[in-house]
């Protein structure tokens, strides 16, 4: 249950109004957890779910005809996200894992995106050549930053919040035991 409650902030982070945020969403560390809390056979729900974010935010907020051709390496990166969360912490989860993951996420996701931008040339149409790469990746650095920082921030907690539950919970029973 808290990987699809995770599952919807991320979908709401997506949705409500966050102008100014550059892409500061709950989106890397909701598909992180939900990979690795989750079987394989319930990962199509989250990529359905922030399709349809995609296509919301595309026709409705942006005001663009929506072409699904756009969407595909990111709705691709979405199930890559939740590989990644189930390889690196479906089995054992420790903080390095945790912050592997949380490099991992962001930084494919930025160069997925960005060469897509780039190959695509729809809405920023650089010049297909390294120089024109570069410049589209310099312009996706202040949302990798963001990206990054999200990320680390909804997994930390996601991730973290358990453990310092149950860190406080055994040493609660010792101190009852202990009769202080």
């Amino acid at each position: 249950m808290p990987a699809y409650l995770l599952l919807l902030v991320a979908v709401l982070s997506r949705l409500l109004p966050h102008a100014g945020w550059l892409n500061f969403t709950a989106v890397g560390g909701a598909l992180l957890y939900f990979g690795a809390r989750r079987p394989w056979r319930e990962m199509l729900v989250p990529i359905v779910a922030l399709a349809g974010t995609d296509y919301i935010l595309h026709v409705y907020s942006y005001h663009y005809t929506f072409a699904w051709q756009l969407y595909a390496a990111t709705w691709a990166w979405y199930g890559m996200a939740m590989a990644l969360g189930y390889i690196l912490l479906h089995a054992r989860t420790t903080f390095v894992r945790v912050a592997a993951g949380v490099l991992l996420g962001p930084t494919s996701f930025f160069i997925v995106s960005n060469y897509a931008t780039w190959v695509s040339g729809f809405a920023y149409p650089y010049p297909h050549t390294l120089s024109g790469l570069g410049m589209c990746l310099a312009a996706g650095v202040p949302f990798y930053r963001n990206d990054l920082a999200s990320t680390a921030i909804v997994a930390g907690l996601a991730f973290g919040l358990p453990v310092l539950v149950r860190r406080m919970s055994v040493a609660r029973t010792q101190m009852a035991l202990a009769g202080k």
